[in-house]
């Protein structure tokens, strides 16, 4: 099997971006295939349907925040697709001048919530920022979302300050960030120093 893999990797067109990761982890209850690959435009409003889903009303995007976090320059949109291609989840990127990338929204359909998209998803994202020269990175979630506070300190992610009144609900959110220099949990690659 390990012979086949690195087979697989010589040939040309069968790099994971080129391919599209697949998540098979059976650490969760359910073993789910998903195909990462890019945004394309007829993708638009099935995102902004996800996000709906995703968040209360008044902290979901409306289709005109989320064209523009979209487009805005350094970033990238991330689509996965399960076993049927249907869309499951995406992540929104964004690489800064300087070095710091920023996640702007990651969104899981709830079918596939805890089935570990969400980290397939950050992990290629972070791969993406970190090869684009970016040292670091940041995002904000909101202070009573526990489950998503938990998930990103699993990935490697901590509190750098309480944002008051960040969302227009007047919830406080938590910056969070993480320094690339630091281990990705389950990325063996990567040595720390």
């Amino acid at each position: 099997m390990l012979e086949q893999e690195r087979r697989r990797r010589k040939r040309p067109g069968t790099t994971p971006r080129e391919r599209g990761a697949v998540l098979k982890d059976s650490s969760y209850n359910q073993c789910v295939p998903f195909h990462l690959r890019d945004f394309k435009p007829g993708d638009f409003e099935r995102l902004h349907a996800i996000d709906q889903e995703c968040f209360p009303p008044r902290i979901a995007y409306s289709r005109r925040e989320l064209a523009y976090y979209m487009k805005l320059e350094g970033a990238f949109t991330l689509v996965a697709e399960d076993e049927q291609r249907k869309i499951a989840g995406f992540i929104v990127a964004q690489r800064y001048p300087k070095g710091m990338g920023h996640i702007v929204t990651i969104d899981i359909v709830k079918a596939h919530r805890r089935s570990g998209l969400g980290t397939l998803l950050m992990k290629e994202a972070e791969k993406r920022l970190k090869e684009s020269g970016c040292h670091a990175i940041a995002l904000e979630t909101a202070v009573d979302n526990t489950a998503a506070i938990v998930f990103y300190q699993r990935l490697g992610y901590f509190v750098l300050k309480t944002l008051p009144h960040y969302y227009p609900n007047d919830t406080d959110a938590f910056l969070m960030g993480k320094r690339f220099d630091q281990q990705i949990p389950g990325d063996a690659s990567h040595k720390q120093r």
